[in-house]
């Protein structure tokens, strides 16, 4: 089942410090695409785990053709299928909405070292988030390739604004050795899944997204 996330943090670990990866998005619906780069994430840069987090409603996005949260907690559940990927409803369990609310929160929480995953598209788009500075001195980021949105991304404003703090791909595994703002970006293998193309296809089909 997904996790809901109690809203207490939890106890620290007394062995070492829980490296996590958080990819945030609606997941609507999750494919192999999700877990392509998460798996990538695992190895790159030295986590030990990936934790999905099912936004109930980016605030970016429209709410057109949105599946229920329940639904697409069910769909990334059945997508992830890696005992190291993590599926959450992370912002609904702490009453967050915004990400620099959700970092907030995890920077209270002893034992972890978290590091916020997202694709080019998004850092092309940051200065449109809430306190966008804030995420970037608050999580180390990693930033993930995806055409085709990848070069132009690292010619804009917060890439090269924050040049200076850029941990090179292959030094990746050091970007947790200092206090953020720390960044990377990483070159993928493309892979073909994409949501918005699984929900035309239903749509064409006659039905919303079929669930895995």
């Amino acid at each position: 089942m997904p996790l809901l996330v109690p809203l207490d943090p939890p106890p620290a670990r007394t062995a070492s410090v829980l490296r996590v990866g958080l990819l945030g998005g609606s997941f609507n619906p999750a494919h192999e695409g999700h877990r392509h780069i998460s798996i990538e994430a695992l190895k790159r840069l030295g986590l030990d785990q990936v934790w999905w987090l099912v936004s109930p409603q980016n605030p970016l996005k429209s709410r057109d053709g949105m599946a229920s949260l329940k639904e697409r907690l069910a769909s990334a559940a059945a997508i992830a299928r890696h005992p190291r990927l993590k599926v959450m409803a992370l912002e609904s369990s702490l009453g967050t909405r915004f990400t620099v609310e959700l970092l907030q929160r995890l920077a209270t929480w002893p034992g972890h070292r978290f590091v916020w995953m997202m694709g080019a598209d998004n850092l092309v788009q940051l200065p449109r988030w809430r306190h966008w500075r804030q995420v970037m001195a608050l999580s180390s980021v990693a930033i993930l390739e995806r055409h085709p949105y990848s070069y132009g991304s690292l010619a804009g404003p917060v890439a090269v604004g924050y040049q200076s703090r850029r941990v090179a791909e292959h030094q990746s595994h050091e970007l947790f050795a200092e206090t953020p703002p720390r960044w990377t970006f990483l070159r993928m293998r493309p892979h073909p899944a994409s949501s918005t193309a699984i929900r035309r296809r239903a749509e064409s089909q006659g039905s919303g997204p079929s669930l895995p």
